[in-house]
């Protein structure tokens, strides 16, 4: 049998590069295993290429696509997609739920504006990689992980509270917008009325 991946079509969660300062390869790499689309904000074109990864949209002004055409014909069959100002994030997400995309990795987006993306939490799965943290949203309600011994985070709206439960004990705390706990390794199961982001260490 061939060892080769293949997935069908927009199965796989896309990668949208809006950033690069703080992120290396390493980190973005696992992401490209499944072979993804690969979106890149113009301001990345660069760095994003030297690291030999197939792009297949750049969200550009038209300025920049003027300067770059030569791109087109470098790396067919990228294709540019125009944004107008500085909104490569709105502009990607409208392009991935137009192609009927399920999942997007948003790699250097600010972790600090995750309460941006809470309306499009019911659109698509969203991961965001800032620096060498990832993040993922979890609805209200219950949820469980394993995790290896370490330090996460739990990001939220201000006073938020949030019951956690592992080997440690029975834990309820309004989280005072982030929040790092450390988790023994194991089952830890969170509980909370509303929307909340868990952050934990990439390992590259």
């Amino acid at each position: 049998m061939s060892s080769h991946h293949f997935v069908k079509e927009q199965q796989e969660p896309a990668v949208l590069i809006l950033e690069t300062n703080g992120i290396s390869f390493d980190e973005v790499s696992p992401l490209l295993e499944w072979v993804p689309t690969v979106l890149v904000w113009q301001d990345c074109v660069e760095v994003v290429l030297s690291w030999g990864i197939k792009v297949d949209v750049i969200l550009a002004t038209q300025e920049f696509q003027k300067a770059n055409y030569q791109l087109l014909e470098e790396q067919y069959p990228v294709r540019f997609l125009t944004v107008s100002g500085a909104q490569p994030l709105e502009e990607g997400l409208h392009y991935l739920l137009a192609s009927q995309h399920k999942g997007v990795h948003l790699v250097g987006f600010d972790h600090a504006k995750l309460e941006d993306l809470v309306s499009k939490i019911d659109l698509l799965d969203l991961t965001v990689l800032d620096e060498d943290w990832k993040y993922y949203p979890v609805k209200e309600g219950k949820f469980k992980k394993w995790f290896a011994a370490s330090e996460i985070r739990i990001l939220a709206k201000e006073n938020q509270p949030l019951e956690l439960s592992n080997s440690n004990g029975q834990f309820l705390f309004p989280i005072q917008y982030l929040t790092q706990i450390e988790v023994p390794e194991g089952i830890s199961e969170f509980s909370s009325p509303d929307i909340f982001w868990i952050g934990e260490k990439v390992i590259s």
